[in-house]
């Protein structure tokens, strides 16, 4: 998962709300964390917290979650690298999902943290490219912070151990959409996912990369995916990433429903 796919952003917002403010908004990142969720449902929420935050009814959003193992598709991604056949697809229940976002094929599953920043840019004063570097840096912070140095790429988004080695390895993949001047989709850092699942494709489109984990760098290859782990990491990526983007923290209630049902962790 890598690169933006964008469109049209509107002109300048005011801030706070006010249209007679030029100065960006400077209200609260709310970051909610969903647990492990079927990727349909969570893609659902972003697109319909996406449209809100677009109207302006709703704050900032960062979404952290765990996803069911899928296969996703950037808009213009080649299906050639995925590289399973559809019966091995079929056998594991693995899905092909085609998306918005930019970049080629990506896998998500147990074990990983994926994260989807709903940000209105102009509002909060922020710039793509910024915006880019601001979700790299988390997922730098992120690795350090479970004991794994690891690096931005040039001229390959994402995360990295030894970028520039003879030998790297992505750890996190990167890939954003933006609609009516709003974010979503984001990243996906793997925690303690199982790498062979990586086998499935060509990561990001660029056959023969090599895919790691913080559980893997850190000599913990035998450990298995849980939920807990990647809870963990993502309040170290949702507090390191706020930071960046000068926002403070406060906890979240992201549903697609007046009731919350989608809100409360599983």
């Amino acid at each position: 998962m890598r690169t933006v796919e964008q469109r049209t952003i509107p002109g300048p917002f005011r801030g706070s709300g006010d249209p007679a403010s030029d100065e960006p908004e400077t209200g609260p990142l709310e970051v909610t964390w969903l647990g492990r969720r079927d990727y349909r449902e969570t893609w659902t929420l972003q697109r319909d917290l996406a449209s809100r935050r677009a109207d302006g009814t709703i704050l900032d959003q960062l979404l952290l979650v765990e996803h069911e193992p899928v296969l996703t598709l950037g808009r213009h991604a080649v299906e050639d690298h995925v590289r399973a056949t559809r019966a091995e697809l079929e056998a594991r229940a693995i899905e092909v999902i085609r998306v918005e976002r930019g970049g080629e094929v990506t896998y998500h599953g147990p074990g990983q943290l994926v994260a989807y920043p709903i940000l209105a840019l102009a509002r909060r004063g922020l710039m793509l490219r910024p915006l880019v570097r601001a979700l790299e840096s988390a997922m730098v912070a992120t690795c350090e912070a479970f004991g794994v140095t690891a690096a931005r790429r040039d001229g390959h988004p994402g995360c990295w151990v030894d970028p520039d080695g003879p030998r790297p390895r992505k750890i996190g993949a990167l890939g954003i959409r933006v609609e009516r001047g709003v974010t979503y989709h984001g990243i996906a850092l793997n925690i303690d996912v199982d790498l062979a699942d990586f086998e499935l494709i060509d990561p990001c489109g660029m056959p023969g990369v090599a895919s790691t984990s913080i559980a893997v760098e850190a000599g913990r290859r035998d450990e298995p995916p849980t939920t807990a782990v990647v809870e963990r990491a993502g309040a170290v990526f949702a507090a390191s990433f706020a930071a960046t983007i000068g926002a403070e923290v406060a906890p979240g209630n992201a549903s697609r429903d007046p009731a919350g049902a989608l809100a409360g962790a599983r």
